[in-house]
């Protein structure tokens, strides 16, 4: 194995579980996504400047992919990880909450996906989808209020039943 290929290996793959439970959100196609994402992140490896976030650039890579190949139809509801293997109750409140987020506009899930659940910065965010920051923080702001919206009816029934 080559250098190149074992400092790919080494800082590049550990990454391909956030990138796939990103784009099992995104599209019907996630593991198509991801590998198209590392093959790009693979051929445009010189470019990468070592001691930057590969996490955050491995994702901006699987955006401009998304956003390159259109948006394809997602499938109904894709578990989030960790919520396919939940017990009793539990089950049906992270269907919901899955059903909620997978009724976000594209834009409100993504900010949502990766500030919430990856973990990333609004700044991160911003470098990731090339947005201005204040767009960030205002995405976020609305799929949260979205997410807000459709739940509330659901657990207002749930205490009314």
């Amino acid at each position: 194995m080559s250098k190149r290929q074992d400092e790919f290996e080494h800082t590049a793959m550990p990454h391909t579980r956030s990138l796939l439970r990103v784009a099992q959100r995104l599209t019907s196609d996630p593991e198509d996504l991801v590998q198209e994402t590392m093959l790009s992140a693979w051929r445009g490896f010189d470019q990468f400047r070592a001691g930057t976030n590969m996490r955050a650039w491995l994702f901006r890579i699987m955006m401009n992919a998304f956003h390159a190949r259109g948006r394809k139809a997602r499938p109904a509801l894709v578990p989030i990880d960790g919520h396919d293997r939940a017990v009793g109750p539990n089950i049906a409140e992270a269907a919901e909450v899955a059903q909620a987020l997978d009724e976000l506009a594209v834009e409100h899930r993504t900010v949502l996906l990766l500030g919430v659940v990856e973990g990333f910065t609004c700044h991160e965010i911003s470098e990731i989808l090339g947005v201005p920051i204040g767009t960030v923080t205002s995405r976020l702001s609305r799929a949260r209020e979205a997410l807000r919206g459709r739940l509330s009816p659901r657990c207002a029934a749930k205490e009314a039943s």
